[in-house]
């Protein structure tokens, strides 16, 4: 059922917004020189490796070529890429990884291998589920790239105080999953998008809450 809803819902989603597709990749092609899509490579289902679709918000080639994470005063980001970063939009094609198969609309959100190989026997849960454009890691760090301008190091900081709850939330997911919580992260996410709200779902506070206090234990 799931599948079939990921097709169903990606093909509507890819017909609507196409003009915004249009619209934006004469944007990006006008700004820079590089072509429209990133398709960098990520950790899927079953620890296999496949290539994301973004819109690209950097200069060609750049990943790992300087920090992994990247706040808003990174050099490498173009002009209308800060747009794209802020705006979410450029999460906007991996509606294509959904129709092809290697993404759902909800699942943990594909991470980097560099991190994957770090995972623990019990976080490689986390791989037993599909990855996703949005997950209850993604509407707790919605903001993140704050966090990343304003870290000396954003590699660290997200080492340090955004890898362990996002992972703690990734764990949460793979352990309690259904068709209706899918149906209420999406609409979760919609809400954290038009409203840029800090509100959370109960049980998601609950696990922010006891990570923040276990943080002030350690300080």
């Amino acid at each position: 059922m799931k599948r079939l809803l990921d097709i169903i819902f990606s093909l509507i989603g890819l017909i609507l917004f196409s003009p915004i597709f249009l619209i934006l990749s004469l944007m990006i092609v006008i700004d820079s020189r590089g072509g429209v899509f990133f398709r960098g490579v990520r950790v899927g289902l079953n620890g296999k490796d496949f290539r994301i679709f973004k819109f690209r918000s950097m200069i060609p080639d750049c990943e790992g070529k300087g920090k992994w994470n990247v706040g808003d005063n990174d050099d490498r980001i173009t002009k209308v890429g800060h747009f794209l970063r802020k705006s979410k939009l450029d999460e906007l094609p991996q509606l294509i990884n959904v129709l092809i198969g290697n993404m759902s609309f909800v699942g943990p959100r594909p991470e980097l291998r560099v991190y994957v190989d770090q995972y623990t026997e019990e976080e490689k849960a986390i791989l037993e589920r599909k990855p996703g454009i949005t997950d209850w890691a993604s509407i707790t760090n919605f903001e993140q790239f704050k966090g990343f301008t304003e870290a000396e190091d954003p590699d660290a900081y997200y080492m340090n105080y955004v890898r362990p709850l996002k992972l703690k939330l990734q764990l949460y997911y793979a352990e309690h999953h259904s068709l209706w919580d899918d149906i209420r992260c999406v609409a979760w996410t919609v809400y954290k998008v038009a409203t840029r709200s800090q509100k959370l779902p109960k049980e998601i506070a609950k696990i922010v809450e006891e990570y923040q206090a276990s943080l002030s234990v350690k300080a």
